[in-house]
């Protein structure tokens, strides 16, 4: 659980400006959503960021080994800054950084858009005067950020095209890490990093952005490729570059197009690129370009119709963070899957959630009754018959979770299954339609909801392959009202897995995995199932729009005896031996340098 919110770091962090920032915030969520937001920014660190960053920067002797690596057929990289009334000071720290890569095959092409201004035009000619891989091109007037930026990347000759904001620096190992990124994927046509935020003065980083590898629904939620951004001229040219129609979003719209045309994107786990923080800043003021966010969502919404999928884009309560709905492609049957032993109240308040799932009605549901010793489980089953949704098969069998619901299947006559644990009750209405939308797309296979304990705290956002050894859910026990790290709980994505508890598959691709497997009775067995669906390139996406309750374990009971620990134990030895490669890897949906001991994203510490 969340602990207090750390009101002396709160009260170091407060001064005119950020009080200023502070009421924009309040009277755009209001009180109540303001105070969950202020106590969750402001909870202590388990390992301070600034420390964990100034620890893990290379050494001296590290960056002269990577100065003096001799590089076959080296990539040249173009980095494009459009300026325009640069502050001088943060002018020459932005070329410093670049001047003190460890890589040298490199341009900066800078296009200065406000040539008038004496003290920026001082800076750039003495920077190019001493440097012949400066290029400066004054441009006649300001034609927007967008417009500048092309005019930027008209300068560039090399191989890739870089994007550096006027005010950001980079780390000095940043190029580095591209050409080893380029030259071990010869495929690559898009690049991207891990990023952090910087004082204005430097002194302190903070907030940093551990980004997963490419992740195309988190990116319809949300621009998180950002910065550091590195695209193939050739790829570049195919997709286009800045659209002005897009200003103040032109870069999400920019990465969308690239990313329609890359053969493949890679993603560096490491901060190579520090967002300068001061009052006229996205980076430490959303609010200061909320026209922004409305580009935002055009630009997802382009990217749709470019996908040929149908969506609905709107804004959340977070800025620069979007909502996707999917409507339905067609009213497609749906066989849900319940196992049951007695309970019956928890079996009938499950029936009653379903009863919530609004206009959408085409549906089946198969209660399979597994071992059950109580008379009035029974005589709940009788009620149930006039019900011609209802069917209840029986499985006279020992209970193995994934034997059961492979007998289920084998019963189901609808294209999309939905395994749905017998102690899972809706909240609100419209969640099967909204799974179903989702998981009717031709990439997905599989969708997770989002689940809370009747507490209202959160048993399921998505699950981590690695986490807690094995497999573990994200931001277990957390306050639902939380969104977490970046929103992360509250943002539809591509996740390597999600619980069997609530999961919607679809029949044709869970018969080509070969269902559940056996071996696996109890534990795992979902992640298994996803992982196995996975292979065949399709996409396993969290959905945080289908919200349950879910009360975890309450018909089986604790895994406490000595037989149930051997087997766990059993389940455990399988999935680390038919998947080691994601377990030695890392789960590519997470980011290696975050925790796999706690489900809040805690910086890993440096080994």
């Amino acid at each position: 659980m969340p602990g207090k919110m750390d009101l002396g770091r709160l009260l170091r962090k407060l001064s005119p400006y950020t009080i200023k920032k502070g009421l924009l915030y309040l009277k755009h969520y209001g009180p109540r959503e303001f105070w969950v937001r202020l106590q969750e920014r402001f909870e202590p660190e388990d390992i301070p960021y600034d420390d964990w960053f100034r620890k893990g920067c290379p050494s001296e002797e590290e960056r002269s080994a990577q100065r003096r690596k001799k590089w076959k057929n080296p990539s040249i990289f173009s980095i494009v800054v459009p300026a325009y009334h640069t502050d001088p000071v943060y002018l020459g720290e932005m070329i410093d950084s670049v001047l003190s890569q460890t890589y040298p095959y490199w341009e900066l092409c800078l296009a200065n858009a406000s040539p008038s201004d004496e003290k920026m035009r001082e800076v750039l000619d003495r920077y190019a005067g001493k440097e012949s891989r400066i290029k400066v091109r004054d441009l006649p007037e300001n034609e927007g950020i967008s417009e500048n930026t092309n005019a930027a990347i008209e300068m560039a000759e090399g191989e890739w095209i870089c994007f550096l904001d006027h005010d950001d620096l980079l780390a000095c190992d940043a190029l580095y890490e591209m050409a080893q990124a380029a030259a071990g994927n010869p495929d690559a046509d898009m690049i991207y990093t891990d990023e952090d935020k910087v004082t204005s003065d430097l002194s302190e980083h903070f907030q940093p952005h551990f980004k997963p590898d490419f992740n195309l629904d988190l990116l319809r939620s949300n621009n998180y490729i950002c910065h550091f951004l590195a695209v193939r001229r050739i790829t570049a040219d195919e997709a286009g570059y800045l659209s002005s129609d897009y200003d103040g979003a032109q870069d999400y719209d920019f990465i969308f197009r690239c990313a329609e045309k890359a053969r493949q994107i890679v993603h560096i786990p490491k901060i190579l690129y520090h967002w300068r923080t001061h009052p006229a800043s996205t980076a430490d003021n959303p609010a200061s370009k909320a026209y922004a966010y409305e580009a935002g969502r055009r630009a997802i919404m382009a990217h749709l119709e470019r996908y040929g999928t149908r969506g609905i884009v709107t804004q959340t309560k977070d800025h620069g963070f979007y909502r996707v709905q999917y409507p339905l492609r067609e009213k497609s049957l749906i066989t849900i899957i319940i196992p049951n032993k007695d309970n019956v109240k928890l079996l009938a308040g499950c029936l009653e959630g379903l009863r919530l799932a609004g206009t959408y009605d085409h549906y089946e549901i198969l209660i399979v009754e597994n071992n059950s010793t109580e008379p009035e489980t029974f005589a709940y089953y009788q009620t149930l018959d006039a019900d011609p949704k209802i069917r209840v098969i029986t499985y006279p069998h020992p209970f193995n979770y994934s034997a059961i619901n492979n007998f289920a299947v084998s019963h189901a006559r609808g294209d999309y299954l939905l395994f749905l644990n017998n102690d899972v009750t809706a909240i609100d209405s419209g969640w099967l339609e909204e799974m179903l939308g989702v998981c009717q797309r031709p990439e997905v296979a599989a969708v997770g909801a989002k689940l809370l304990y009747p507490d209202n705290t959160i048993q399921h956002a998505g699950i981590v392959v690695g986490m807690g050894g094995v497999a573990g859910a994200m931001f277990v026990g957390m306050d639902g009202r939380y969104g977490g790290y970046l929103h992360k709980a509250n943002l539809m994505q591509d996740m390597s897995a999600v619980t069997g508890a609530c999961m919607m598959v679809e029949k044709k691709a869970f018969l080509e995995a070969g269902g559940f497997t056996e071996e696996l009775a109890v534990a795992f067995n979902d992640v298994d199932l996803c992982l196995k669906i996975s292979r065949e390139d399709k996409l396993i996406v969290y959905d945080p729009f289908a919200i349950l309750h879910h009360a975890e374990s309450k018909t089986r009971g604790a895994e406490d005896t000595p037989e149930k620990v051997r087997r766990f134990q059993s389940e455990i030895e399988y999935m680390r031996s038919h998947w080691t490669d994601i377990l030695r890897k890392g789960d590519p949906f997470y980011n290696p340098n975050l925790s796999l001991k706690k489900w809040n994203y805690n910086l890993r510490p440096h080994e």
